[in-house]
């Protein structure tokens, strides 16, 4: 990831610990490979530094981190994941607009 970056990183270590907050979860499932990620990737940024505090941003290497984005069945990248209190609240696949992913995570606050 970019050094500077504001989105935490998930991994399958610590991803359990990272969902289970009192704030919602917007994790970011990508590769370095995925045309779309690249996209989506400086939204995601964007989003982390508008909702620091409010809600935590996360992102996902699919490529270093099998264990969990086979649990969810992820297929396809970019996916991302919106979760409450370690649930999974709502899912978007696709490089979406900023809009769609911030009515998301408006939702779940």
């Amino acid at each position: 990831m970019a050094a500077g970056s504001l989105a935490v990183e998930a991994t399958d270590a610590n991803f359990n610990e990272l969902i289970n907050s009192d704030i919602p979860v917007l994790v970011d499932f990508w590769a370095e490979w995925c045309g779309p990620c690249k996209m989506i990737g400086p939204v995601v940024e964007q989003l982390a530094g508008e909702y620091e505090g409010k809600a935590v941003i996360a992102k996902m290497d699919v490529d270093q981190n099998a264990q969990i984005p086979a649990k969810f069945g992820i297929r396809s990248i970019p996916t991302l994941m919106v979760f409450k209190k370690g649930e999974l609240v709502d899912k978007v696949i696709g490089a979406v607009p900023k809009t769609v992913l911030e009515q998301k995570l408006q939702a779940a606050l």
